[in-house]
């Protein structure tokens, strides 16, 4: 099996919403992606987006954003969301979405993400990428 990363482009956009739907489906969730509201994403300046496809479908998304951090005096990255299809699990895809994030990130002086406390198997992926319980994320939804 070969897992191809690349930028995303327009026609992905569907692949893209169902990606974030199928994230939200397992939450027991509905989010309010749409189309319309991917293409904005994709043209943000402070947004990134990578793919994973393998056999010219795509099977997992890493969304991700560039900022600049007072603190670390230098820009900041933090992923938003990465996921990958139930399907292609444990197969490769998420690591080979990370590897690709670590070379776009020259210059960058941290990487972070938001995990949910019950989400053992994410906390176990992105453990295993290097990073590390530091700091405790609170939200709180508008």
């Amino acid at each position: 099996m070969k897992v191809l990363i690349r930028a995303p482009q327009l026609t992905d956009i569907p692949a893209i919403v169902r990606l974030i739907s199928e994230l939200a489906s397992t939450a027991g969730e509905t989010s309010p992606i749409t189309a319309d509201y991917v293409a904005r994403y994709l043209t943000a300046p402070s947004s990134r987006v990578l793919l994973a496809e393998v056999d010219e479908d795509v099977v997992g998304v890493l969304s991700y954003s560039i900022r600049p951090d007072l603190y670390h005096a230098g820009d900041c990255c933090l992923i938003e969301e990465l996921i990958v299809n139930h399907k292609w699990r444990s197969r490769g895809v998420g690591r080979a979405l990370m590897a690709e994030l670590r070379l776009r990130l020259a210059g960058c002086k941290e990487v972070s993400v938001g995990v949910a406390a019950q989400n053992t198997a994410a906390l176990k992926f992105y453990r295993r990428q290097g990073l590390v319980e530091e700091a405790v994320l609170l939200e709180k939804h508008l």
